[in-house]
């Protein structure tokens, strides 16, 4: 049996259905029956007696060269494939090419076949051909926009106030307008260009400025803003967003720039305006040629690859053309998810996952052996500050003599470049967690003078939405009615996104000689009651009325302010503004390494004391 190419349903969804075809022309030739006709029936006066004969004869003989070469020149401009109820400005200009062409060759039909019919005739015929032809194309879409209002009328809709007058915003409400499925309603615009004051964007008032949006949400009613000017910059951003959450609306915003330039804007494309959008902040901008020269055509390894921070690590790894990306977690679940969106995102991908501890030593040496990274970045750790306090062994256990095992084979099996993930709590550290991140940056410093392999450590705070961060629990507390709990009025973190993060990590990595501590500018330190405060008004609730802000008092190990440097550290600037290195501490190595030893036998033991232990080889940290 022979299979058609196409079915009855593939033309279908091809484009407009075959009787609808049919229907546009037949309606076609009834057109440019009546634009041919009626020109003479205007010039003498709707009369058809009086029309010459010479000229009904001329109209007889030119007609059947106009239907052939006006159906040739709609179909040459795609008047029978485009969607006609979203006709917009493109079909438009086709139906004026097509038509022109059309009267066009009328008029070079008549010269070459001396066919004489009065001057007017051609402007009259296009006037007439270019009217019908608009008339059947866009009169489905002004029916079913009529018809769309109807039915919104009988939604339930919530009152919109759009941020800013351009491009996103009238792509917004052109959605708005056709969908009968968007129960919304525009009820005004807001936009700082005082020139656009007072006029109207698809009906809806432009009311004024920033000055202006507590007033009219209260004014109209409005249930929902929509910030929708994708090039703002962060500061204009948060200046207008901070105004908007005081009127207690719902808040929603564009992804990015890319979405308005990419034709993706849409009801659908927005997202609930988040805390980042509040930091203040300009997004970090990366040198992505810098990452790819240095991660394409590289083995890569990514310890702790199930994690937030790994996790990203891996996508954007995935994202610059590594030769194979091997992926270790002893967390099965979260592995899982990673590989299944890597599979589906890089197909391409040479992807390995493995199940693995980095306590484990015969097990990574068996991985090193078989895989031989040339680049690692260690992520695996236990970074909860108070569980570690409750559980010091653990931690010692994972972050230290984790990092100690993965170093040594990356040592042993030549790897060219290992990055060690470090956090600020390693400066002056008063909890178990962060002298143990410190205890990681001495290993890494002191296998670097040892080692052909290129060690490194990057320090940053706290990340925005990553695994046990402030800002979930805060969204799950607000989600249950509260309180927020917040540790002590006072507290403030540096804060910076996943994405942002772990872009300076690969760029650090890109920079690295050996042996620095990079550290990544957070901005400015932010007040986690700030954030509280700004979390319970972005979610639409007042603070103090609806949801209660509660002070727990400060963790164990919690300190009011995190450091990125110690006081023997100084800067040293790279290319990256957002990435400096500071300059390593010396100490004694040798004594170092043998106080590691005894503090390996020492923590399987299990004692109580590992603190005492901690402050011998970390004099800065200081138990709280």
């Amino acid at each position: 049996m022979i299979k058609m190419p196409f079915s009855k349903k593939d033309v279908k969804l091809a484009g407009i259905p075959t009787n609808k075809i049919i229907i546009l022309v037949l309606l076609d030739i009834m057109s440019v029956l009546l634009a041919s006709f009626f020109p003479l029936y205007l010039r003498y006066e709707f009369s058809f007696n009086a029309i010459e004969k010479r000229f009904l004869q001329a109209y007889e003989n030119i007609l059947p060269f106009t239907l052939i070469s006006t159906f040739l020149f709609f179909v040459c401009w795609k008047l029978y494939k485009s969607i006609w109820r979203y006709a917009g400005f493109t079909e438009f200009v086709n139906i004026v090419f097509a038509t022109t062409c059309s009267a066009a060759a009328q008029v070079l039909y008549r010269f070459i076949s001396k066919q004489y019919l009065p001057r007017s005739y051609y402007v009259l015929y296009w006037i007439f051909l270019f009217g019908f032809t608009c008339l059947i194309r866009f009169s489905y879409r002004i029916l079913r926009t009529l018809n769309s209002r109807h039915l919104h009328h009988d939604l339930s809709r919530f009152n919109v106030m759009i941020i800013g007058a351009g491009a996103a915003a009238d792509a917004i409400l052109k959605e708005i307008e056709l969908s009968p499925f968007i129960n919304l309603k525009a009820k005004c615009i807001i936009d700082d260009d005082a020139g656009c004051h007072g006029k109207l964007l698809r009906g809806v008032p432009i009311v004024g400025g920033r000055n202006k949006i507590l007033e009219a949400a209260s004014e109209f009613g409005i249930d929902e803003i929509i910030f929708a000017i994708p090039s703002a910059d962060q500061q204009t951003k948060r200046e207008i967003l901070d105004i908007c959450k005081e009127t207690g609306c719902r808040l929603r915003t564009l992804p990015g720039m890319y979405q308005l330039i990419n034709g993706e804007v849409s009801v659908a494309s927005l997202k609930e305006v988040d805390i980042e959008d509040l930091l203040g902040r300009e997004p970090v901008q990366i040198n992505v040629e810098e990452i790819l020269d240095y991660v394409r055509g590289k083995v890569i390894l990514v310890t702790g690859g199930g994690g937030s921070i790994g996790g990203e690590l891996c996508r954007q790894i995935a994202g610059h053309e590594p030769r194979q990306l091997v992926i270790l977690d002893i967390y099965e679940n979260s592995i899982y998810e990673v590989q299944q969106e890597l599979k589906a995102r890089y197909p391409a991908l040479d992807l390995v996952v493995l199940v693995a501890s980095v306590r484990n030593t015969k097990r990574m040496d068996k991985i090193f052996e078989k895989y031989h990274p040339d680049i690692v970045y260690h992520a695996a750790a236990h970074k909860h500050v108070p569980l570690m306090e409750e559980s010091p062994n653990e931690a010692v256990k994972n972050n230290v003599l984790g990092t100690l095992k993965i170093v040594q084979a990356a040592d042993y099996w030549k790897v060219k470049r290992f990055v060690l993930i470090s956090t600020d709590k390693a400066v002056n550290p008063t909890n178990v967690m962060g002298a143990t991140k410190r205890i990681c940056e001495m290993i890494i410093q002191t296998y670097n003078n040892r080692s052909q392999t290129e060690f490194v450590a990057v320090r940053f705070g706290n990340v925005l939405g990553s695994n046990g961060s402030v800002i979930p629990l805060f969204k799950k507390q607000i989600a249950e009615g509260g309180p927020v709990t917040v540790t002590d009025p006072n507290i403030i973190r540096y804060f910076m996104t996943i994405p942002e993060a772990v872009s300076l990590v690969l760029q650090a990595g890109a920079y690295a000689k050996g042996g620095e501590i990079f550290v990544l500018d957070m901005g400015q330190p932010v007040k986690i009651l700030d954030l509280a405060q700004n979390l319970i008004k972005l979610s639409g609730y007042r603070v103090g009325e609806d949801i209660q802000i509660q002070f727990t008092g400060l963790r164990p190990g919690e300190k009011l302010f995190e450091e990125r440097l110690m006081a023997e550290e100084g800067l040293q600037k790279t290319a990256n503004k957002m990435i400096s290195i500071g300059k390593p501490i010396k100490f004694d190595e040798e004594l170092f390494l043998k106080q590691l030893n005894e503090l390996k036998e020492y923590v399987e033991q299990e004692p109580d004391d590992i603190r005492d232990w901690l402050k011998r080889i970390v004099p800065t940290y200081i138990p709280t």
